[in-house]
């Protein structure tokens, strides 16, 4: 694929565009990305392995976790890149869990990409997209109970601490933050 041929296609995925970030559906040429990203040892500390050991494996996790969800709900997680250089630096979007009752607001960003605003950027157009463009009522988003970097994002973008949740399955508990209007 030529780099024009690449660009039409990265527009045409394309849902939500910010001053600074694109954020556009994944796609199996994204797997080198999400191979470092969900390997990193913040995700893997907050968020845990998703057994995601190589190229193939990063591939069946965009194709079985959020192209699946496209296709079953209309939304899903999307790349969030600069818009200046299409450079990716993490992703953000709503996820229906099994577990969940309420859509869920997820992110994760490269190291090199927290703290400048693009969580809290994505974030807000990620939760306008899901009042306007998914009708959703509420949403919620949840955290580890030692991630106090997330729960400041959510606390900036508007969502607010409800209270502990014991995830089904799982021996843990998570912070659960919503947003309702």
């Amino acid at each position: 694929m030529n780099q024009l041929t690449t660009l039409a296609a990265r527009e045409r995925a394309s849902v939500i565009e910010t001053e600074r970030l694109v954020l556009r559906r994944l796609t199996p040429d994204d797997a080198a990305f999400i191979l470092e990203l969900v390997n990193d040892p913040d995700w893997l500390r907050y968020i845990g392995d998703k057994g995601v050991h190589n190229l193939d494996d990063a591939r069946a996790y965009i194709e079985n976790g959020p192209m699946a969800m496209y296709q079953r709900e209309g939304f899903g997680l999307f790349m969030v890149e600069l818009k200046k250089d299409a450079t990716p630096i993490g992703m953000c979007g709503l996820i229906k869990r099994e577990t969940l009752e309420d859509v869920d607001l997820g992110f994760a960003y490269l190291p090199a990409y927290r703290a400048n605003g693009y969580g809290r950027e994505a974030a807000r157009a990620t939760l306008d997209y899901g009042r306007n463009s998914a009708a959703l009522r509420r949403i919620v988003a949840i955290t580890s109970i030692d991630n106090e970097a997330s729960g400041r994002l959510l606390q900036a973008v508007g969502m607010r601490f409800e209270r502990l949740f014991d995830i089904p399955g799982q021996d843990r508990q998570v912070k659960l933050f919503c947003l309702e209007g």
